[in-house]
């Protein structure tokens, strides 16, 4: 019996992807005000972006409740002995421990790891996807857990955003918070650093802040994967995609929307460039 592979929605993975390698994905809620929504359950991306442009009230994000780790875990340990779970970043996000503790409330025997994977978007998602296709190709759980951490420190992204006023909101700005006098003049971009939301500098204009993205994957070595994702944007990020497409094949670039829990911080006008290679 393979591992099973367990992620959570901030991921992004695609639907097609997370059913092709038999990947589980645990959503976040998302809400506005009284109504809660599952993250890409209940609410799709194209959805959430459109009611966040009419809605007075801003969403917020919680983690999943432990029934929800638990109803998973017992369902693969149906059909395995052994899980592993790669959440989002646990400074980011309390869902790490939630699946952490979930564990000790299963009902069935079964050996369950869970990693942080210090990511989120398709950045931990690159990270999901190799650990996934290591289980499918036969190897043992602790085998998959090195795979996992070796892939942590091949990823990365940076993007640009409109404004900081929704990370600042939903408190993921992390050390980012340094931009915020300067938002009205400046593109920042943005990164993630030790799982905290990090500044990597800004740019004058959308038009140089992009430029910058195109810099970023340009300056890779050796590209495994690569991905384009957008909040609200998706002229900007076809653009880029086809730039980015005569360095890299354009049908292995993965086109990704920002699930709702990770639009609820960004807000639109989010561009990201996401690669799993070498410098």
């Amino acid at each position: 019996m393979s591992v099973r592979i367990v992620t959570d929605s901030v991921s992004d993975l695609p639907s097609e992807v997370a059913e092709e390698l038999g990947i589980t994905v645990i959503p976040l809620n998302v809400r506005f005000g009284t109504e809660v929504y599952r993250d890409g359950i209940d609410l799709t991306a194209e959805q959430f972006y459109e009611k966040l442009k009419h809605s007075k009230t801003l969403p917020v994000t919680s983690v999943p409740s432990p029934a929800t780790f638990v109803e998973a875990y017992d369902k693969l340990a149906e059909e395995t002995n052994e899980i592993l779970a790669i959440i989002v970043s646990s400074k980011l996000s309390g869902t790490y421990e939630v699946a952490l503790q979930s564990i000790g409330l299963m009902k069935r025997k079964c050996r369950v790891e869970v990693i942080d994977s210090r990511w989120a978007t398709m950045a931990q998602g690159f990270i999901v996807i190799k650990g996934a296709r290591a289980a499918q190709a036969g190897a043992s759980l602790d085998e998959v857990i090195d795979v996992t951490r070796e892939t942590i420190s091949r990823v990365d992204f940076l993007s640009t955003f409109d404004t900081l006023d929704y990370l600042r909101r939903g408190g993921r700005i992390g050390a980012a918070q340094a931009f915020l006098g300067l938002m009205l003049r400046v593109n920042p971009l943005i990164t993630l650093r030790g799982g905290v939301v990090r500044p990597a500098g800004k740019a004058r204009s959308r038009t140089k802040a992009i430029e910058r993205l195109y810099n970023f994957a340009m300056d890779y070595s050796y590209i495994e994967e690569m991905v384009v994702e957008d909040t609200a944007c998706p002229d900007e990020a076809e653009m880029l995609t086809e730039r980015l497409s005569t360095r890299f094949p354009r049908e292995r670039i993965y086109r990704s929307k920002m699930t709702p829990a990770v639009g609820t911080h960004t807000g639109p006008g989010l561009l990201l460039v996401g690669v799993l290679g070498d410098r």
